[in-house]
């Protein structure tokens, strides 16, 4: 395979199956350049109870996912699937980096990487500093479990990788690209509810239309998230 390939280790791969059967993942997947490998964290336990958590050391509330457990199951995942190179372990967490469109056009460029999707109270520290190469976070909020971040990197992702979308443009000039939000766009009717479509999409000029469609963006950055400005020298 000639794409990328992202494992995931999960509790709960059955969210992840019609997740990948719609839009540009199933898209990305039926075109061979996306392969999504799900691993059942739960597989690893070596209990007849599928243990893949315990209490904290210390006492407090909440319990923590096994190491040993997590260890077993990425080390299947990579096995069974050695690209010959190193591969980027990434932990979901809210204490990660953020991510971001950058992060996104860094991990389409990988050849393989893998996801790590938390549940309970967290993982026991010993894994994040034997295994994790990256923690990432989606946002300053805290989600039942990695699962819906995963699928946020996975689609944000996917759409980057060439020959993921038809119009591979298109994913280029989305916002964040190059920093700044995207412009307005608009379709058919040329009115609708007493509103018109700018004239300047209706001259033929690419020029001024690109001009233009920078300046909305300039604006638009400006009024919704002035922090990213300072990025655009």
């Amino acid at each position: 395979m000639d794409g990328v390939l992202i494992h995931v280790l999960t509790l709960f791969p059955d969210m992840f199956e019609q997740y990948m059967n719609v839009g540009i993942t199933r898209q990305a997947i039926e075109r061979n350049v996306l392969q999504v490998n799900l691993v059942n964290i739960r597989d690893f336990s070596e209990d007849r109870h599928g243990t893949v958590d315990d209490t904290p050391y210390g006492g407090g509330a909440g319990m923590i996912m096994k190491p040993d457990v997590l260890a077993r199951s990425l080390k299947s995942a990579t096995e069974t699937h050695h690209s010959g190179s190193e591969r980027k372990v990434i932990f979901l967490t809210p204490q990660g980096e953020r991510f971001n469109q950058s992060y996104a056009n860094n991990l389409s460029m990988e050849r393989e990487f893998v996801l790590v999707c938390g549940r309970y109270r967290g993982v026991d520290e010993r894994f994040r500093q034997l295994y994790v190469s990256d923690e990432l976070s989606i946002g300053d909020y805290v989600l039942s479990g990695g699962e819906p971040a995963a699928m946020v990197v996975i689609d944000a992702v996917a759409r980057l990788i060439p020959g993921a979308i038809n119009d591979f443009e298109s994913g280029m000039e989305d916002s964040f690209q190059d920093v700044l939000l995207d412009c307005p766009w608009y379709t058919r009717p040329r009115v609708f509810e007493g509103i018109a479509i700018p004239d300047v999409l209706f001259g033929g000029n690419h020029a001024s239309i690109k001009a233009w469609r920078r300046e909305q963006s300039l604006k638009r950055t400006r009024e919704r998230r002035p922090d990213l400005l300072e990025n655009d020298q």
